[in-house]
């Protein structure tokens, strides 16, 4: 069973990429391959680390440290998440300021909209340059916001129905989307405020979830092997994967707690 376990890691370690792949990325070096292979790359990593850990340590170990290991990545992910989203909503309001400074001088909406779409950056320019090339083929600039995979999504949609109602009922577009920008600003301010405020909260949340490791240091300093029982005892194959995962399971309750007055 060792033996086989072996093998598979070796295996995991030294499969290689397709060829077409492999050639695509030498020739043409596309920032999205290259991130696509580093990922397959730290993925056959993780399978290795893996498959010798729970060589050397035995399953509970290894369940305990993947439960660690999950959790820190989602909660990586999902701050990587949060901050793409704060720099989109910062682009989102140099678009509106550019669509409104246009449309004040007498643009129409779609030249205004073309225009911000040159000057924003990110999802915004690409939603505007949707929504000007609608207008110009006569379709509705408004629908031309609305995009559901948009990481910014509620806030186009916001946006949207401002222009949505300009459209239909020919009211000042330049005001509604004045407004709309308020609303967007006021919005970042509260979100900003709010996240400071809970940090405090979120610190006393990580430091609970590591108080488990200061009192096996504590053990260890007392003589009582608390690592020999977590890692060399069948109790331990047991206990540390049950203690990892209430640790875990604190960590993303605090979370999944603390965003709910984000939204």
């Amino acid at each position: 069973m060792t033996a086989a376990l072996m093998c598979l890691a070796l295996a995991l370690l030294a499969a290689p990429a397709a060829s077409s792949r492999r050639r695509f990325s030498d020739l043409f070096a596309e920032p999205a391959t290259v991130r696509k292979m580093r990922k397959d790359n730290l993925i056959r990593l993780a399978g290795v680390v893996g498959v010798l850990a729970a060589l050397m340590f035995g399953p509970g170990p290894f369940l305990a440290a993947a439960m660690v290991v999950g959790t820190v990545w989602f909660r990586m992910r999902r701050a990587g998440r949060d901050r793409r989203r704060h720099v989109e909503c910062a682009y989102l309001l140099d678009a509106l300021e550019a669509v409104i400074g246009e449309l004040r001088v007498g643009a129409h909406p779609s030249a205004a909209a073309e225009v911000a779409a040159g000057e924003a950056r990110g999802e915004s320019a690409l939603a505007f340059a949707v929504s000007a090339g609608r207008s110009r083929l006569g379709g509705s600039a408004a629908a031309g916001l609305r995009q559901p995979d948009s990481i910014v999504a509620g806030e186009l949609a916001r946006i949207a129905d401002a222009w949505q109602v300009a459209e239909q009922h020919g009211l000042a577009l330049a005001e509604l989307l004045s407004a709309a920008r308020t609303d967007l600003v006021g919005r970042i301010r509260f979100h900003g405020r709010t996240t400071a405020a809970l940090a405090g909260a979120r610190a006393t949340a990580a430091v609970l979830a590591c108080l488990p490791l200061l009192g096996i240091g504590l053990g260890h300093m007392m003589g009582a092997a608390p690592l020999h029982v977590l890692f060399a005892s069948s109790a331990g194959t047991v206990l540390l994967p049950l203690g990892a995962a209430l640790a875990c399971a604190g960590l993303l309750w605090t979370d999944a707690i603390t965003r709910k007055v984000l939204v």
